[in-house]
């Protein structure tokens, strides 16, 4: 009878240790340090939706598909990829630094320049780097997110959360402020384009499929 109650005391005082341990961990793990978050989950893509190519023409800026699409995200999740064409190199060499566009919507039922939220990409420093881009009342601001490599598949997404929105690469997240009104992200889509002051010194290929 004594080992039963032993064995007994012994499981529970595991079972509340292991309680604690695990607490701590998941409030460790949701920590925000300078903007950034460490996500615990990173969303998977569906493999039943087919990617969609976008092509950049050599001397253009817009994308070959960019179509005017209205749109009321709470979350726009997408995965992208892309190759070899998005190393590239500007005539101005202070034009390397401008951060090109990926994908993500306007705002607050309002021109993109006003109020948007954006994935942003350029290559520097030999490496692709992703941003988070936004406007809010004309004002741009930009949070660099991580580096990714070329030919493979990148998960991202923005939510919109009252006065925040929060953007997701491969299970980072950065907040950036908000200043729109409107209960969702209402606006329109937003596709790739090359710029910045520069067109596209050649043709670059963007994969995106959004789901």
């Amino acid at each position: 009878m004594d080992e039963l109650y032993f064995s007994v005391q012994t499981h529970m005082k595991n079972y509340c240790y292991l309680t604690i341990i695990s607490l701590l961990f998941l409030l460790s793990c949701n920590k925000e340090t300078e903007g950034y978050i460490r996500a615990v989950t990173t969303p998977a893509a569906d493999t039943n939706i087919a990617y969609i190519d976008y092509m950049i023409p050599e001397g253009g800026q817009y994308c070959d598909k960019n179509f005017y699409l209205p749109v009321s995200y709470t979350r726009q999740q997408f995965s992208v990829m892309f190759d070899s064409s998005a190393i590239y190199k500007t005539t101005g060499q202070n034009n390397q630094m401008d951060i090109n566009k990926l994908y993500g919507f306007s705002d607050n039922n309002s021109e993109h320049h006003v109020y948007s939220a954006r994935i942003g990409w350029r290559w520097s420093n030999d490496s692709l780097r992703l941003f988070a881009y936004v406007y809010n009342n004309e004002i741009r601001s930009t949070k660099e997110l991580c580096v990714v490599a070329l030919n493979n598949e990148i998960l991202c997404a923005i939510e919109v959360t009252g006065n925040q929105y929060l953007f997701t690469v491969n299970g980072i997240v950065v907040t950036m402020p908000r200043g729109s009104s409107t209960g969702t992200g209402a606006g329109y889509k937003l596709y790739p384009y090359f710029g910045g002051d520069e067109t596209a010194p050649h043709n670059i290929r963007i994969r995106i499929k959004e789901f």
